[in-house]
């Protein structure tokens, strides 16, 4: 994946705005944090991962998810951009959306599918 593919996905959410964390590209939603990427090594960070799972996907695709001594005790996993499958991406993004967008907005989705 490449960045304007994370951002077509994280902007098809309703309510998403781009902004700015730790000085890089970020996505939020009324100012919550969606996700941002990781120049460091060119990952996106992923939160609401709980640690059981972050633990699986690091095993089960050790190029793709990884985590670092910053974010141990964060429910989050860190996916290279270069070998992460879009679709999920947009899992990932979607249940982090569902868990910092406003209710209505979250309903109204839901009934537009």
């Amino acid at each position: 994946m490449i960045w304007d593919e994370v951002r077509a996905i994280a902007l098809s959410f309703p309510g998403v705005e781009e902004s700015t964390s730790y000085g890089t590209p970020s996505f939020k939603v009324k100012g919550k944090f969606l996700t941002r990427l990781r120049a460091e090594d060119n990952s996106l960070v992923l939160v609401d991962v709980t640690f059981d799972e972050r633990e699986m996907l690091i095993e089960a695709e050790p190029a793709v998810f990884h985590t670092t001594p910053h974010y141990k005790d964060y429910p989050s996993v860190l996916a290279r951009l270069e070998g992460v499958d879009p679709g999920s991406v947009r899992n990932f993004l979607e249940r982090r959306w569902r868990n910092v967008a406003p209710k209505r907005a979250v309903k109204a989705f839901d009934e537009s599918r």
